[in-house]
């Protein structure tokens, strides 16, 4: 029976998780969840888990869910704060920890859950984007296991040899495949029009608001060619980019005698969620099946192709950042999060989402950071410096 924390229970990520975790109760049990403000859909979780915490991101949050369990008779202990995700992440009866805390935000329970040696299931792929080497020194150095539940690490994860140590000199190159979301063939000057609805609609996938707007703009893919980087060890030479609109091949690893491994599924984020659970074994997820008798045709297609690099500039900045200091991603990550969050509000526009994140990486100056605390602190300077850049912008 494995005791399993999930940090973002209410988000798209960690509902999944409990769909999982609820189809294996011979396996699984939920210890501790957390959310940052759906104290209704958490009160929900917590009297059919019963957790022994449930930890909301803030006071007011915190103390009207402890009010709500109370009146409901559960015997569930209330918590808040920061501090609480921590010691939630790392509490030594915790065997695993499903990281599903969008952005920087995090990054602290990570780095907990890796120096206190736990299976880390990471869906935040901000804690590698924006933690880089600090974060796999403290996973390195606590003896955690890192599984990523994203579908496209997921993917190569399972298309790579069990051994780590030979991945270096078998492998060729990791291909990421990405749909190209709502705009993949949208005239790209009319993507200054696009309303946050329209950025959230994705054709396969059901997920948030913040990662739909990043599908929209192909800044997820660029996030995950660096979390890619940081996972599998390789060059950022070495890993490519192919637009999939079918979203069935979910990732390849192409080997030095140009063989290629594929993983294949249905667009269901329960597929790579109760690998990591189950990981080495295989469970139930509760995805359906592909049908390849009922399969549509798959087609790829380059980002050199149908205007794709006109239309996502913003991709080609993972491998700039890549190859610029350390910390550059972490700029990248933070100006993204404000330039999401200020075009769902409605004071910048679709197309100005790079602007600000090109802004930032232009304005920020900093010195490697070699610890958490440096990493937060660039991250506030980026932040601050992308909210000056979208007060300059005109929608």
């Amino acid at each position: 029976m494995q005791q399993i924390t999930v940090l973002g229970s209410t988000g798209s990520i960690g509902t999944n998780t409990l769909d999982v975790i609820a189809r294996h109760p011979d396996r699984f049990k939920v210890f501790a969840l957390s959310a940052a403000t759906q104290v209704d859909l958490m009160l929900k979780q917590c009297a059919q888990f019963s957790p022994r915490y449930a930890v909301m991101a803030n006071e007011e949050a915190g103390r009207l869910l402890a009010e709500k369990v109370k009146a409901e008779g559960l015997s569930v202990e209330v918590q808040w704060g920061s501090e609480a995700l921590v010691d939630i992440a790392a509490h030594p009866q915790v065997d695993a920890v499903m990281a599903a805390i969008v952005g920087a935000a995090g990054l602290a329970p990570c780095l907990a859950a890796a120096s206190a040696g736990k299976r880390l299931l990471l869906a935040n792929k901000e804690a590698l984007v924006v933690g880089g080497d600090v974060f796999l020194a403290a996973v390195a150095q606590g003896g955690a296991r890192l599984l990523p539940i994203d579908s496209e690490h997921s993917a190569i994860f399972q298309s790579l040899p069990e051994d780590p140590k030979t991945w270096g000199h078998r492998i060729e190159k990791i291909i990421l495949t990405a749909s190209g979301g709502p705009f993949r063939s949208r005239d790209v000057q009319s993507l200054r029009d696009v309303t946050p609805q329209e950025a959230c609609a994705h054709p396969n996938w059901v997920m948030g608001r913040k990662i739909s707007v990043d599908s929209a703009t192909m800044m997820n893919k660029a996030l995950e060619v660096i979390e890619a980087r940081y996972l599998f060890g390789v060059q950022p030479a070495q890993i490519d980019v192919v637009i999939h609109p079918q979203s069935v091949v979910h990732s390849m690893v192409q080997y030095k005698d140009a063989s290629v491994v594929a993983q294949l599924g249905t667009p269901d984020m329960r597929g790579p969620i109760a690998y990591g659970l189950s990981w080495p074994d295989r469970v139930v997820s509760g995805a359906a099946a592909l049908d390849f008798r009922q399969l549509a045709p798959m087609t790829f297609e380059s980002l050199d192709e149908h205007g794709h690099a006109q239309r996502f500039p913003g991709l080609k900045l993972a491998w700039e950042s890549l190859d610029a200091p350390f910390g550059t991603c972490a700029v990248l990550n933070a100006a993204n999060e404000v330039a999401v969050a200020s075009f769902l509000e409605g004071r910048i526009r679709f197309d100005q989402i790079h602007v600000v994140n090109q802004g930032a990486l232009n304005r920020v100056v900093f010195n490697s950071p070699k610890s958490l605390g440096e990493l937060l602190a660039l991250d506030q300077e980026s932040r601050s410096a992308a909210r000056r850049h979208v007060g300059q912008l005109s929608v």
